[in-house]
């Protein structure tokens, strides 16, 4: 297997978790606050370090350079492909960008120390392909969001619930899965089991209920780090998508369908800002799990695009909608409060990203939205229809959402809530990922689509190769009789 010039994977998975040891030790919030931004900015590095390089070997897959864990355990543990390449530095984008908009009014709620630690599990998840380690790391970083809802002393039932399902679903599974488990032979069992796992962390409705539950009861940016990176997605496409067959995986694309539907409507008739933003993302997600199951390059590299593309748009509406909670307190959405005089480039990050989100022309949305469209169509007409209906609601919701927040009347305040240089560092740094790739779309288009169709090649090939393993051996048998 290639590898790359630098040991990119480790620093990215070793710096945030050593620099939460160190940050837990300072007990000056503010100096902690901007070491943490300081580890951000190196973890981006590294991160965006490991995409380009391995853009630069023009390979499928690639494993760290100096791999200490190769050497130690004798297998590679940190590997990456065309999937999950670019899922890194928007993993530790997602991070830095939340850490560098954190206003000094609220660093005395938010865990700078488990912040980095769950970065660390995020980015770990994202370089392994191992199931088993994949469902490790994805139940440490329940941990994080747990403790801060304790220590908020919120009920916790709900996400515990939920989450210990999830856990337990995911290993039983993956126990049940045969070694010969296939698309052609599948294991039908295990597969139900790893797919109704994954869907519970994906927030497939019905069983939804604890995300709107941990945006309400815990800080927003601990909800937006714990959901934003769409971790269930992840495991779907790495435990799900390599046994299970076609039909299997179009029926979890409808079911995925229904719950965007379901969620654009709920986030039409919100009346509180976060349970608002909670189900405009879940039927965003859910847009990505559609394409992900239709097992068709078109609609499954349209996928791969609005993942990336609703990870960089939905992480700045969720960044804009936080920074004017900082300065108002949570927002209803039954009245009008008109902040655009007070935080104009909040306005227009809030409305500049939720139309990226839908796939306005011109944004990074637009390509992946009509690649997905079209791959939909290719298996079910109407569900081609059913994706562009839950587009125009979110549409009219975050409009409606706009003008709610923003216009309708003059706010009054007697301190300032202009945007600080933090906060428009990170709003012209989304601005030129949007817009720049609406501008150029055809790089990263062709990188998903290529990464489609070889991941479909993987998962034929992989099919075959169980079947003519299983022939062989039935010869043998035959020849000894």
């Amino acid at each position: 297997m290639p590898e790359l010039h630098l040991p990119w994977l480790e620093l990215s998975v070793l710096l945030p978790v050593l620099g939460a040891i160190w940050v837990s030790m300072l007990k000056d919030r503010e100096r902690a606050r901007i070491h943490s931004i300081v580890i951000c900015i190196l973890t981006q590095i590294c991160a965006t370090g490991e995409w380009l390089d391995f853009a630069s070997l023009g390979t499928f897959e690639a494993h760290d350079h100096w791999d200490v864990f190769q050497l130690i355990l004798h297998r590679d543990v940190f590997v990456i492909d065309e999937l999950s390449a670019p899922l890194l530095p928007l993993g530790a984008l997602l991070y830095l960008t939340t850490v560098l908009t954190t206003l000094r009014t609220k660093i005395n709620r938010f865990s700078f120390g488990w912040t980095l630690f769950s970065e660390s599990i995020l980015l770990a998840t994202l370089s392994c392909r191992h199931p088993w380690l994949i469902i490790l790391l994805l139940t440490v970083a329940i941990i994080p969001p747990f403790i801060e809802l304790r220590k908020r002393n919120q009920n916790t039932r709900v996400f515990s619930l939920h989450m210990g399902l999830f856990v337990l679903l995911l290993v039983s599974g993956q126990l049940l899965v045969s070694a010969d488990a296939s698309p052609t032979n599948p294991s039908i069992i295990a597969g139900c089991l790893l797919t109704a796992g994954a869907l519970i962390r994906s927030g497939i409705c019905p069983l939804h209920c604890w995300m709107t539950d941990l945006f309400e009861k815990a800080t927003l940016g601990t909800a937006l780090l714990f959901v934003t990176p769409m971790t269930g997605a992840y495991a779907v496409i790495r435990l799900v998508f390599p046994i299970a067959p076609t039909w299997a995986l179009q029926s979890i694309a409808i079911l995925s369908l229904i719950t965007a539907v379901y969620a654009a409507g709920m986030a039409l008739v919100q009346r509180d800002s976060r349970r608002f933003f909670c189900y405009l993302f879940l039927s965003h997600s859910s847009l990505v799990l559609v394409g992900l199951e239709m097992a068709k390059p078109i609609g499954l590299a349209g996928a791969l695009c609005v993942w990336l593309s609703v990870g960089i748009s939905i992480l700045g509406f969720g960044l804009a909608l936080r920074s004017v909670e900082a300065r108002t307190g949570r927002l209803t959405l039954a009245n009008f409060h008109g902040l655009y005089e007070h935080t104009p480039f909040l306005a227009g990050m809030f409305l500049l990203t939720g139309l990226a989100a839908i796939g306005f022309p011109g944004t990074i949305g637009f390509i992946g939205m009509e690649l997905l469209v079209e791959g939909a169509v290719e298996v079910y007409p109407l569900i081609g229809m059913a994706v562009v209906v839950a587009a125009m609601l979110n549409g009219i919701a975050v409009v409606k959402a706009y003008f709610h927040i923003f216009t309708g009347t003059r706010h009054t305040a007697s301190i300032s809530l202009r945007c600080r240089p933090a906060e428009r560092i990170t709003i012209l740094i989304l601005v030129v990922l949007i817009i720049g790739g609406g501008i150029v779309p055809q790089p990263g288009v062709e990188s998903r689509y290529h990464a489609a169709r070889v991941l479909l090649e993987h998962r034929e090939v992989h099919g075959e190769r169980i079947d003519n393993t299983q022939a062989s051996e039935t010869d043998d048998v035959s020849k000894d009789q």
